[in-house]
């Protein structure tokens, strides 16, 4: 009660704050007081890979049966594999707002959109708040980021305005894995297609492949300075394409590819996203770095479409598990003691506390609603948290206490017990009446301290709800 009180009252004046932050869009960052714990030969340099739309059993180690991922399968025999990793939403843009600052995306106006559209050039994360890349880079890291931003399409909201000292990637959802265009009929436009730096580019081979080679090419520049690299990978998001499908860009009548696809299509890309996380880790054993860096592997979201979230149910786009739970995978063998399980609940928001806790690094200005997690996975203790989200389509919310769950979706409201159910079947809300009534009193207080959605924000529907599903 006492973590949930403090809570509460962080929460009200983080919310005037972030407030504060969208009347000062146009602020200059301020200067950052940065506290170096550990000297700069001691700090871990910081690996950060996203997927994007994957299964929580779409990778080897969480029991794919038909995908193979001997790479990303490695991180975790050398690290630390989580069994209740969360992403913060069931949707990309809305997570990764939570990723880069730390806190429910709920404070910030682009984290309202459910995804960002590709009209929206109007929205930006605030630059007057630490957001990943700035406390590394105060702190001496080199900060790069390749592949998928999904946080406004301007140039005033490129990532080299957020700290980031390199960039090659694209600014919108989701792109084709040849021709690089989100709009697939028309001639390039601003915003669409791959940028390095503020630059468009035109580049010509398979998506994944090009970010796993610009990975590497970036880490090999400088042996010498630790470096900061979220590696976002498109894969294996729409449209279905593997490194030998040029052909079907063609064919497209639409970036969404309602049409095409299968799961066989879709284990290639998970697999050619793996064969590019082996190439970067074997760079890092090249250049005899691999001991010394912080590695943590997720999803966005929940899978899609072919994607396996057994042994839940749900999908992206819903706060049943299978839409929110997602891998969580770290591993810095110089700390972290490796081929271990953690059943620490984890969110999106607690990377960036957690890796600045690891590396010793804090930044005035940096209130997290997110927790650093790390003395609790160097420890393999677990720390129980009560934990909230909401989707505006279908009209959904959830929080997460212990083993609880809270659940309202289509007008109907549910209790789960994920220690006895975790396919989210037997609703107890009438055998345990008073905790029922306990966590949606308690997302009430934390929803009013959140933005209320605009009327007119998006809040994409992977599927139609029908309340008699349930």
């Amino acid at each position: 009660m006492e973590e949930t009180a403090n809570l509460s009252i962080f929460g009200r004046n983080c919310a005037a704050l972030s407030r504060r932050a969208i009347l000062c869009a146009a602020c200059t960052a301020p200067t950052m007081a940065i506290a170096r714990h550990l000297p700069q030969s001691s700090r871990p340099n910081i690996l950060v890979i996203v997927a994007d739309d994957l299964g929580y059993a779409d990778l080897s180690c969480y029991g794919a049966r038909d995908i193979h991922t001997p790479s990303i399968d490695a991180i975790a025999a050398r690290g630390l594999r989580l069994t209740q990793g969360y992403s913060n939403s069931p949707v990309c843009s809305a997570t990764r707002t939570a990723l880069a600052t730390g806190m429910y995306q709920y404070r910030f106006p682009i984290g309202l959109e459910e995804p960002v559209g590709d009209e929206q050039s109007e929205l930006r994360l605030p630059i007057d708040r630490v957001t990943f890349a700035i406390p590394f880079k105060e702190a001496g890291y080199r900060t790069g980021l390749i592949g998928k931003w999904h946080l406004g399409p301007s140039d005033a909201a490129s990532p080299t305005r957020y700290g980031y000292e390199h960039y090659f990637g694209f600014r919108h959802g989701g792109v084709d894995y040849f021709r690089h265009r989100l709009r697939l009929n028309s001639d390039r436009t601003p915003g669409d297609g791959l940028y390095f730096g503020d630059e468009p580019v035109e580049r010509e081979g398979y998506l994944t492949d090009l970010l796993g080679a610009e990975a590497v090419r970036w880490i090999a520049l400088d042996a010498q300075r630790p470096f900061l690299l979220n590696l976002h990978f498109n894969a294996p998001h729409w449209p279905w394409q593997t490194e030998v499908d040029s052909g079907v860009t063609g064919q497209l009548g639409s970036i969404h590819h309602t049409d095409g696809g299968s799961r066989a299509i879709y284990a290639q890309m998970v697999e050619r996203m793996d064969l590019a996380v082996g190439m970067v880790l074997k760079e890092l054993e090249r250049s005899g770095r691999l001991d010394q860096t912080f590695i943590l592997f997720t999803s966005d979201n929940g899978g899609e479409r072919f994607s396996d979230m057994w042994p839940f149910t749900g999908m992206k786009g819903e706060l049943l598990e299978g839409g929110i739970r997602v891998p969580i995978i770290l591993s810095w063998p110089a700390a972290l003691k490796g081929a271990r399980e953690s059943d620490q609940v984890m969110l999106s928001m607690d990377v960036l506390p957690t890796l600045m806790g690891a590396a010793g690094i804090t930044a005035r200005n940096a209130d997290f609603d997110g927790l650093d997690l790390w003395p609790m996975l160097v420890s393999g203790e677990s720390r129980r948290r009560q934990v909230f989200w909401r989707y505006k389509n279908a009209g959904q919310a959830a929080v997460r206490d212990g083993d609880w769950k809270y659940l309202a979706v289509g007008g109907r409201e549910f209790l789960f017990d994920l220690a006895a159910d975790q396919r989210e079947r037997a609703d107890l809300k009438v055998r345990h009446p008073q905790k029922f009534g306990e966590l949606k009193s308690r997302f009430e207080v934390w929803n009013r301290d959140m933005l209320p959605y605009p009327p007119k924000s998006r809040s994409a529907a992977t599927r139609t709800f029908a309340p008699d599903r349930y």
